[in-house]
C-alpha cells in the first residue's frame, strides 16, 4: 500500500491516491487533481470524497469521465456536487450515497466512512479498514479543526461530532484535507481546548 499526496489549487487542499494491491482509490480530487492523478494511476477504482466542500470535489466529475469510475459521498453532501456556492466547476452527481456508518466493501476492500457532521451536513472521514488510517477530510487537522461557521454548517453538530470521536479507543493515522499527517489520539489531546469554543 502506498499513499501519494498533491495540495491542490488556492486553498492547498490534499488530494490522495490510495494505491492498495487491487488498484488506486482517489480521494478529494480538487482544482487541477486531474494531471496529478492521470499521472499516477494505473488501475483507478474509484473517487472517494470526505466531503462536498468545492475544492474537494472540483475535478470529480472530470476524473469520473477519464476512467469511467464511480464516486462515493455522503447522502448529506451530494448537494454540494451541484455547485451552490457558483464556484464555477461541472455539476454533477455522485454514483452510491453513503447513509450509515456501515462498513462497505469496494474491490474487495473495506471502508468506512465515519458520520461527523458539522462542517458540513455530511461531514465524514473516510478509514481504510485494516490499515488504521483515516483520511479525515476536513473534519481534523494537525492541532486544528474544521470550521464551523461557513454556510451548511453547524455548531452544534459540530461539538457533538467531535465528542464522538473522543470516545474513539483505537489510534488511526490521519491524513487531512489540508496540511500534513498527524494521528487520532494525539489530536484528541487537543479537542478538549477546541471544545471551549462551543
Amino acid at each position: 500500500m502506498q499513499i501519494l499526496k498533491q495540495a491542490c489549487g488556492a486553498y492547498e487542499t490534499n488530494c490522495y491516491i490510495l494505491n492498495t494491491h487491487k488498484g488506486e482509490f482517489i480521494i478529494d480530487p480538487g482544482v487541477n487533481a486531474y494531471d496529478f492523478v492521470k499521472l499516477h494511476v494505473k488501475k483507478p477504482l474509484a473517487i472517494l470524497n470526505t466531503h462536498g466542500h468545492f475544492d474537494h470535489v472540483w475535478d470529480n466529475a472530470k476524473i469520473r469521465s477519464e476512467f469511467n469510475i464511480p464516486i462515493y459521498i455522503h447522502k448529506n453532501d451530494e448537494f454540494f456536487l451541484q455547485d451552490p456556492y457558483n464556484q464555477g466547476f461541472e455539476k454533477h452527481k455522485a454514483d452510491f450515497l453513503i447513509d450509515n456508518e456501515n462498513e462497505i466493501e469496494l474491490f474487495g476492500l473495506k471502508f468506512k466512512f465515519h458520520f461527523l457532521p458539522g462542517h458540513t451536513p455530511g461531514c465524514t472521514m473516510i478509514e481504510f479498514i485494516g490499515e488504521n488510517l483515516m483520511f479525515s477530510g476536513d473534519f481534523l487537522f494537525f492541532k486544528s479543526i474544521g470550521r464551523w461557521d461557513l454556510p451548511y454548517s453547524d455548531a452544534n453538530l459540530m461539538k457533538q461530532s467531535l465528542e464522538k470521536i473522543m470516545t474513539y479507543k483505537e489510534d488511526y493515522r490521519l491524513f487531512p484535507g489540508h496540511g500534513g499527517e498527524t494521528s487520532l489520539k494525539e489530536e484528541q489531546k487537543h479537542l478538549p481546548s477546541w471544545l471551549r469554543y462551543f
